[in-house]
């Protein structure tokens, strides 16, 4: 993980030669100045040269432009169409940049003037632009050095180290979503899973497991039919982070299947070994209660999350089986792919029964119809609140995770009836993500509750500003956001 620190600009001497970022609004400024004097007016020479405004996406790279700099990178900030400056532009920038840096290990990251108030947000986007999960390459590409430390330049180095806390407390839960996503699916299963999340009790989480034995005594009949058919034995684990006294708990769901084979429903085989990522929503949740206790959060707040693997073998569940859910509620499940709805109706209607709590955010990579709806820029809202709906939008687009709201109603739901059970587990392919929301709404009662359909967002097969391609880690950091708001509402 990279090292982030705020200091002041240092001197370029060429006993100590930096390698220097520096975000732009304009082709100006006390910074630019400094450096275009430190190397002789190239830097304004390469800026006429190459047309460079500032705008977002522009760059200007010089090599070796003079003794004490070893490299300097130009990245623009201004949006294209006039619209301000704000912390989304500036992490975006900062993570373009960073990944124009060749052969450095370390660099000094510039943000002067306006930009200032942002620093820790370049900070931020700086981190999550340099992961790389390489754990399992026996040879690195290449021999060249890779950024391991950034220095921020900024004036006021306290106020932003203070507000760089939170940050780098939610780019840690980030990342651990991303490492989680990232694991292949012969090491990271219900068993292995559960122990990652038990090491987080250092962290100060109270975590507790319920095993298969506990989950049939209490009635998962949903979630135990997805796992009989692996022989990696299913858990359902419920995080707590205490920060708030006797206040009714923030709920956080996560769908938890680490492969998802599609049961006897199989899936084709193109594209199957990505199934190792349909926990992602579980590593989510896992994610924000790591940020959540990192910055010491004051809320009350809970992840449960539930966590097969969807196998098929002989004693696979079939489809036109009947399960009876944890509330009482009986299933026929007509297609063993749309398994993850299964899991979440126990692990929904449990929290909800148990636990009490003020909401419930559960999130998935529940459909692909859900991909086909919003491609790959937005995940799907689906909620019984309009309130819980707009606070979650909002937080979104604050942090840059877009989210869509979908909509629900009783038409929906109606295609879900059973003609011999409470309801079926697939109803026809038109609005087919929809009917999985409305799925999801009957375990929910009436406790305020978004599903997020994050199928398109939680692994992507391009890079983006702060994410190279595979597991992006959608969800924690708008997650985070809207729990703050909360926090400041009470």
């Amino acid at each position: 993980m990279l090292s982030v620190i705020f200091d002041s600009l240092p001197a370029f001497s060429a006993d100590a030669p930096k390698a220097v970022v520096l975000l732009c609004e304009t082709a100006g400024g006390e910074a630019f100045s400094t450096l275009d004097k430190a190397t002789a007016g190239a830097v304004s020479r390469a800026v006429a040269l190459k047309g460079f405004k500032g705008e977002a996406g522009q760059s200007v790279v010089l090599p070796a432009p003079a003794e004490g700099l070893s490299q300097i990178v130009l990245a623009g900030v201004t949006p294209k169409g006039g619209a301000a400056v704000d912390a989304v532009a500036v992490e975006n920038a900062a993570g373009r940049a960073v990944r124009l840096l060749d052969g450095v290990e370390s660099a000094v990251l510039v943000v002067s003037g306006a930009l200032e108030q942002f620093a820790p947000e370049a900070g931020l986007g700086a981190r999550l632009a340099s992961y790389d999960f390489d754990l399992y390459r026996s040879k690195k590409p290449g021999a060249r050095p890779v950024l391991k430390s950034l220095t921020v330049a900024v004036s006021d180095v306290a106020a932003a180290q203070a507000r760089w806390t939170a940050l780098d407390a939610v780019s840690q839960g980030v990342i651990l979503t991303r490492n989680l996503v990232s694991e292949p699916p012969n090491v990271l299963y219900p068993q292995s899973f559960t122990q990652r999340i038990e090491d987080l009790r250092e962290l100060g989480l109270t975590v507790e497991v319920l095993d298969e034995k506990a989950m049939t005594e209490l009635g998962f009949g949903a979630l135990l039919g997805v796992a009989q058919g692996s022989v990696h034995k299913p858990r359902t684990v419920i995080v707590r982070h205490n920060g708030s006294g006797s206040e009714a708990p923030l709920a956080f769901i996560g769908k938890g299947v680490t492969f998802d084979s599609g049961g006897i429903s199989i899936k084709p085989a193109a594209g199957m070994d990505e199934m190792k990522t349909d926990m992602g929503g579980a590593a989510t949740v896992i994610g924000l209660m790591s940020a959540l206790a990192r910055r010491k959060a004051p809320v009350n707040a809970i992840g449960v999350v539930g966590l097969v693997e969807n196998m098929v073998s002989g004693g696979a569940q079939r489809p036109g089986d009947i399960v009876r859910a944890y509330d009482g509620q009986t299933i026929e499940v007509l297609n063993t792919d749309a398994e993850g709805r299964l899991v979440l109706a126990d692990v929904l209607s449990y929290t909800r029964k148990r636990f009490s709590p003020k909401l419930m955010v559960n999130l998935a990579t529940l459909t692909g119809a859900i991909v086909v709806s919003l491609g790959y820029e937005n995940a799907g809202l689906f909620s019984n609140s309009d309130a819980l709906a707009k606070g979650l939008s909002e937080a979104g687009t604050q942090v840059g995770e877009g989210l869509w709201r979908m909509p629900m109603g009783e038409a929906y739901n109606r295609e879900i009836d059973s003609d011999i059970a409470d309801m079926k587990n697939i109803g026809g392919r038109p609005g087919s993500a929809i009917l999985a929301a409305e799925f999801l709404k009957r375990f929910v009662g009436d406790t305020d509750w978004a599903h997020l359909d994050i199928a398109g967002t939680a692994w992507k097969t391009k890079a983006s500003a702060i994410a190279p391609k595979g597991a992006t880690g959608f969800g924690v950091r708008l997650l985070d956001r809207f729990v703050k708001a909360h926090e400041a509402s009470v």
